[in-house]
């Protein structure tokens, strides 16, 4: 490598350098048959079914945090966005801008989590792409990723799928991971147990689709930038129904709620890696509430609301005091670079 250990220019020539990066760092923690191949694109088996595609792109900041870093939300983000459509996740891309100067070390600890966190799915990295830039025209590290699944025949997971009457459930407290970047960003600390809630969710999706009866599980989504309130209007407008939850039947922690309050934050709009919400057909919703607190990524799964006739694309919070206030989507960025 070279004396300072960090990143250089050198690294992403295609030379030596890059052989080198390539070998030391990403084929030791990442290596599989067919990445070790080296070749332009991966061949996977043929599987039955339709194919899921999805793309993302990682530029949080901090690069490390509680719950995580850049590499797991690169992970667990992917691999949600196609179990959002009912798909089985088969593998992943993993393409990395690094900027001129980044630290090696850090470097490798991303590297180390991206190979933790797929291992651990079942995911593995079959292809990848590093680019170094000079200082100052990137923040450290950017990742994109990419992913491919498969949607087994009979599936149909989709937000236009939403029917009346449909029970709205939540896999679990919202605003983890959005509220933890941010004190982490303002250097602040609190009281309690701040961690992103960055988790691949997958395994709960399959567990949903192999026992629901067919038909019965309609949508998911994966409540990230945005939030639950931006995710819900867009799943009623999608449908053409409304929209109504319960405000105290949401679950959030204690201190993302005091976090919240003391930023002047609303938990709805706070992003979430690690939590979906699930449309389901009324008479499957407490199985479905039972197989998700199964899981230990769904244990504080909770029904939040449900889909009613009424204005279309509208959602509406029921209070405690017994009112009712209209939620729309997310305007301007509060937070950026969580993700």
């Amino acid at each position: 490598m070279n004396p300072g250990n960090t990143i250089l220019l050198d690294h992403g020539s295609g030379g030596i350098a890059s052989q080198e990066l390539i070998s030391q760092i990403f084929l030791k923690h990442l290596d599989n048959s067919i990445l070790a191949s080296l070749e332009d694109s991966a061949v996977m088996d043929n599987h039955p079914g339709k194919l899921a595609f999805s793309t993302d792109s990682y530029v949080v900041d901090p690069i490390f945090f509680p719950g995580g870093d850049i590499g797991t939300l690169a992970v667990h983000g992917t691999i949600n966005d196609i179990a959002m459509r009912g798909a089985r996740p088969l593998c992943l891309s993993l393409g990395l801008i690094l900027e001129e100067g980044l630290d090696l070390d850090n470097l490798e600890r991303i590297i180390v989590s991206i190979a933790q966190c797929s291992k651990t799915a079942g995911v593995p990295v079959v292809t990848g792409d590093t680019k170094v830039v000079p200082r100052g025209k990137c923040d450290k590290i950017f990742i994109n990723t990419s992913g491919i699944g498969i949607v087994a025949e009979g599936v149909i997971v989709s937000s236009a799928m939403a029917q009346e009457g449909d029970i709205i459930i939540l896999s679990g407290s919202m605003g983890d991971h959005g509220i933890t970047i941010m004190t982490r960003r303002a250097g602040l600390s609190l009281d309690g147990n701040l961690a992103s809630d960055s988790a691949a969710l997958h395994e709960l999706v399959a567990l949903l689709n192999d026992t629901l009866p067919p038909g019965t599980l309609h949508t998911l989504r994966d409540p990230t930038r945005g939030g639950v309130a931006t995710s819900l209007n867009e799943i009623a407008a999608a449908a053409g129904f409304a929209v109504e939850i319960d405000d105290q039947a949401i679950p959030v922690k204690n201190e993302v709620r005091a976090a919240c309050e003391i930023m002047g934050l609303d938990p709805l709009y706070l992003a979430n890696e690690g939590k979906c919400l699930a449309l389901v057909a009324p008479e499957q919703a407490d199985e479905a509430l039972q197989l998700m607190q199964s899981t230990a990524v769904g244990r504080d799964a909770a029904i939040i609301g449900s889909l009613k006739a009424g204005k279309s694309g509208q959602v509406t919070l029921r209070t405690s005091i017994g009112g009712s206030r209209v939620i729309t989507p997310l305007h301007g960025e509060p937070l950026p670079r969580i993700c």
